[in-house]
């Protein structure tokens, strides 16, 4: 039956009859494995296994203070740029089939980054001393 749903496109409901079992075993296997460990599985509890862990360092403080934004802006800036030299792959892989036109294309690219750059280092977001 299911090379049969492949090979035509019949819209009649069998052709999704594969689909929905999947689903309905797929969600049964989930449900009962989860039913199973919490009926099975051990029930300690205590105020050493409430605590949050922390690698084996001692706590200290409360993990709710606040982080300076400069952190949050150097990681956003590091992933704009990081995501930039991802396009560089399918240009270096057809640069010669692009030719100049892509040589152009490439340019302007690295110029608007180049300028983005520009603008957050004029701005101080890379500035970390205040």
């Amino acid at each position: 039956m299911l090379f049969h749903f492949l090979q035509t496109q019949a819209t009649s409901a069998d052709s999704y009859f594969s689909v929905v079992m999947l689903i309905i075993v797929a969600g049964g296997l989930v449900g009962g494995l989860l039913l199973l460990s919490s009926k099975l599985g051990p029930k300690r509890r205590g105020s050493d296994k409430l605590q949050n862990f922390e690698s084996g360092i001692e706590i200290k403080g409360n993990a709710r203070q606040p982080i300076a934004v400069k952190y949050f802006l150097v990681a956003i800036l590091f992933v704009l740029f990081d995501v930039e030299v991802i396009f560089f792959y399918p240009y270096a892989i057809n640069f010669r089939d692009l030719g100049w036109e892509g040589f152009v294309a490439v340019v302007i690219f690295v110029s608007l980054f180049l300028i983005g750059f520009i603008y957050i280092f004029k701005k101080g977001a890379l500035r970390w001393e205040k």
